[in-house]
């Protein structure tokens, strides 16, 4: 079975057959769609889907480009983006498929638990420097971001240093480490006392602290769990998308069936993050 998949995937005659599917985009959605995937193929076994990364704004471009079926994002396709797939013939087609808590981490070693988002957005934008502004170490922070193609660096930067305002120009310190995926933070904050960094609360495990985070000083703080981002009570929580071409259709509409049964959302549950149904 492999082997057939296989070639139908390495020949572009088959790679536009109803029972084959190229899905590309966020790196924070990788595991969760492959997961999807997996579980789809085991019970479809004619079918193929193959996952890869790459970030949202990569994702969204193939979709526009013809070169892949499915985008996933996790932020909203752009205005600009929309009019670019409508001069290809392309109409967007948006679906939600699961929440997202985005963790902002670091070492266990560091003793700083828990921090507003007026105070995030001073540690990312380079105005506090250093942990001890903040009852830690006497020690320099070392800032780490996604690259700016990942869906999570642009929902951090508006939702989080812009605070929601369209009018801010903030942007992250020039001294920001730019890593390209998720997991190349998490190693880089299991190994660095001083990192701090942000992700989807997928890849939180005991090597990283998720802090808990409050809208401003005189709320309660909350951490990145699935019942506080269901509930709306942690502040820097989002939607995960689907971008298809028009409306699904075939392997396609199929899939996306699929990950949206009671099935499909389990699965969602069982990577970390939080499912749209219950």
């Amino acid at each position: 079975m492999l082997v057939v998949s296989v070639c139908i995937w390495l020949n572009p005659l088959f790679a536009a057959s109803t029972d084959s599917m190229q899905i590309k985009g966020s790196d924070t959605m990788v595991n969760l769609v492959q997961s999807w995937a997996e579980e789809y193929m085991n019970i479809n076994h004619d079918d193929f889907i193959a996952v890869t990364g790459g970030g949202s704004g990569t994702g969204i471009a193939s979709l526009i480009s013809g070169t892949c079926d499915i985008a996933m994002s996790s932020r909203e396709i752009k205005t600009k983006e929309i009019d670019m797939a409508k001069q290809r013939g392309i109409e967007p087609h948006e679906m939600k498929v699961a929440l997202d808590g985005l963790a902002v981490v670091v070492n266990p070693k560091n003793p700083v638990d828990k921090l507003t988002i007026n105070q995030l957005a001073d540690i990312f934008t380079g105005r506090i420097k250093n942990w001890k502004e903040l009852n830690g170490p006497d020690q320099k922070i070392v800032i780490l971001s996604r690259e700016v193609n990942s869906g999570t660096h642009v929902y951090f930067k508006e939702h989080v240093l812009r605070n929601n305002d369209t009018a801010s120009k903030k942007e992250f310190a020039p001294s920001a480490l730019l890593l390209s995926s998720s997991q190349a933070i998490a190693d880089e904050i299991a190994s660095n006392p001083a990192a701090i960094g942000y992700y989807g609360m997928g890849y939180i495990s005991k090597a990283q602290k998720a802090i808990a985070v409050a809208k401003d000083a005189r709320s309660a703080y909350i951490t990145p769990t699935i019942d506080n981002v269901i509930d709306g009570k942690y502040p820097i929580s989002r939607p995960l998308f689907f971008y298809t071409k028009g409306l699904p259709q075939g392997i396609v509409k199929s899939f996306i069936d699929f990950i949206l049964s009671s099935k499909g959302q389990e699965i969602v549950i069982d990577t970390d993050f939080v499912p749209i149904k219950r």
